[in-house]
């Protein structure tokens, strides 16, 4: 699992995380009852405070992403695979309006912003073909 948080991006560090954990769960790299790594080696790997990690994983917990178990371990959470569709497009809607006011502040045009959106669903659809392959090499 490759995590980067992006300090210059202007989204808080632990949404950062959250996206990008759900993303992965989402697209299969991460499964039911995966080991997630502790809220300090994250925090020491991404360079941030434990306490932003710690508020990710609970969010997480919360949205029923991740479980934590007695002794603190984190595992990703048993997913039923079919959220419905209006569910995920509510979970979504958020960061598209964000992403819509940010375009249309820096007066960029629509397509633009559409551009650019579809520019970074390639790159991470990207990044899904090269984990695609290593998770099939690490079995």
């Amino acid at each position: 699992m490759l995590i980067h948080v992006n300090s210059a991006s202007g989204v808080p560090a632990y949404l950062q995380i959250e996206t990008q954990v759900k993303h992965y769960v989402a697209a299969g790299a991460l499964e039911p009852d995966d080991p997630m790594p502790s809220v300090r080696k994250l925090a020491a790997d991404l360079r941030v405070s434990p306490n932003t990690v710690a508020r990710a994983y609970q969010d997480l917990e919360r949205d029923g992403v991740l479980r934590t178990v007695p002794g603190g371990r984190t595992y990703v959470a048993d997913i039923s695979p079919g959220l419905l569709k209006s569910e995920k497009i509510r979970r979504l809607r958020p960061y598209a309006r964000q992403i819509a006011v940010e375009g249309k502040q820096l007066r960029l045009d629509p397509l633009e912003i559409i551009q650019l959106v579809r520019q970074e669903v390639d790159a991470l659809e990207e990044v899904d073909e090269k984990l695609g392959n290593l998770d099939r090499r690490a079995r």
